[in-house]
């Protein structure tokens, strides 16, 4: 279901896609060059995919949805709609968490943020923007989606708090560039090989 949602989103993305890319990854490579900064692999990665995911979301949310419409301000109402386990429950509920984990997580890495309550305002203030946006551009806006969104940017959050964790309490070996740069290429050969289905998970 993620495979497919990513692939019918970059169908339509990808032209501005590679433009921003292609702008994003110069301007970078520059910067680093006339401050004479280190390049960092792993760091730069993170920065091209926090970069695309948020070019992806936009892409997303500003296609216009002719199947639904209008106004929901009643908590709840649509999540009870759907039975668990339905192709919509998945696409309208979990999917709606899913597409905001990586929010958090790149919200919390970039802007330092170290309470929950910071993440929860911050994701709030961008799904509500998000659905005020939408509600004039033909789409329809629905306070359960904030409520969704807002608790994907909290798992989001608590993943980058879990995972800085437990990166602290490696040995030193694994706490250096080496071996995220490794670490990270890894990774992302690995979630190539998933998406164009050279492997699969479950």
């Amino acid at each position: 279901m993620v495979k497919n949602a990513f692939f019918d989103i970059i169908d339509t993305a990808w032209p501005s896609l590679v433009i921003f890319l292609i702008v994003i990854i110069l301007l970078r490579i520059m910067y680093l060059k006339q401050n004479k900064k280190k390049f960092v692999f792993h760091e730069e990665l993170i920065l091209l995919l926090f970069v695309t995911y948020i070019l992806l979301l936009f892409e997303l949310v500003t296609v216009r949805d002719v199947e639904f419409g209008g106004v929901n301000w009643i908590p709840f109402r649509e999540i009870m709609r759907y039975d668990i386990g339905t192709n919509e429950f998945y696409r309208q509920v979990i999917g709606n968490i899913i597409l905001f984990i990586p929010f958090g997580y790149f919200a919390t890495y970039y802007s330092k943020l170290s309470k929950i309550r910071h993440i929860f305002f911050v994701t709030f203030i961008t799904s509500s923007t998000i659905e005020i946006v939408q509600r004039f551009i033909g789409r329809s806006f629905d306070v359960d989606d904030i409520i969704l969104n807002v608790i994907g940017g909290i798992i989001g959050f608590l993943l980058f708090i879990g995972i800085d964790a437990i990166r602290r309490k490696l040995p030193k070996i694994f706490q250096n560039d080496l071996f995220y740069n490794i670490l990270s290429i890894i990774l992302l050969i690995l979630l190539v090989l998933y998406l164009f289905g050279t492997i699969r998970i479950g």
